[in-house]
């Protein structure tokens, strides 16, 4: 197996969720670490992936929202500072498209997800240093993490969906 790092400076963790179901706000988490370990950068199946994030580190550029969000409403950040994800099983589905299943765990509830997963290429950077691009997509319901809070609309609706769009763009570079 080969080990690879992030390169923190071209990658993120993204979110998106309607917001009064008209718009989408993002915001993303600023602090998250990973082992990433594939038997071949562009064979990634029989690999290993885990992920910590801060959930104190989260930003959807909006101080409110972002202490709103690591409040007991919602993440609870002081009891549950962590989100999880490990990996399970990684599964070719195509060229260079793979479905990355695993457990994330969120405010202590742990739930079976899959990522699909695209190898964007790679290249050499000015350094001459390797790098490897991935990006991965899913969605969550967040009740099932217990990210319960919303409120109800005059108009009808609701102020925030229950599905939330998760983007992870990643460079990496060989250890």
């Amino acid at each position: 197996m080969k080990k690879y790092a992030i390169d923190f400076s071209h990658s993120t963790i993204g979110f998106s969720v309607k917001h009064m179901m008209i718009s989408k706000i993002h915001g993303t988490f600023e602090s998250y670490n990973a082992e990433i370990a594939l038997p071949d950068i562009e064979q990634v199946e029989g690999g290993s992936i885990s992920f910590t994030i801060a959930v104190a580190s989260v930003s959807t550029k909006n101080f409110d929202r972002d202490v709103h969000l690591v409040s007991p409403d919602f993440f609870d950040a002081d009891v549950y500072p962590k989100i999880l994800f490990t990996s399970t099983d990684i599964k070719k589905l195509g060229d260079k498209e793979y479905a990355i299943h695993g457990d994330l765990t969120i405010k202590n509830i742990t739930k079976p997800i899959i990522f699909t997963t695209i190898y964007t290429g790679n290249g050499v950077n000015p350094w001459a240093q390797e790098v490897y691009g991935f990006q991965a997509k899913t969605q969550i319901d967040r009740r099932e993490f217990n990210l319960v809070y919303n409120t109800l609309l005059e108009t009808g609706g609701v102020l925030i969906s229950d599905e939330i769009d998760v983007v992870v763009d990643l460079e990496l570079n060989p250890i």
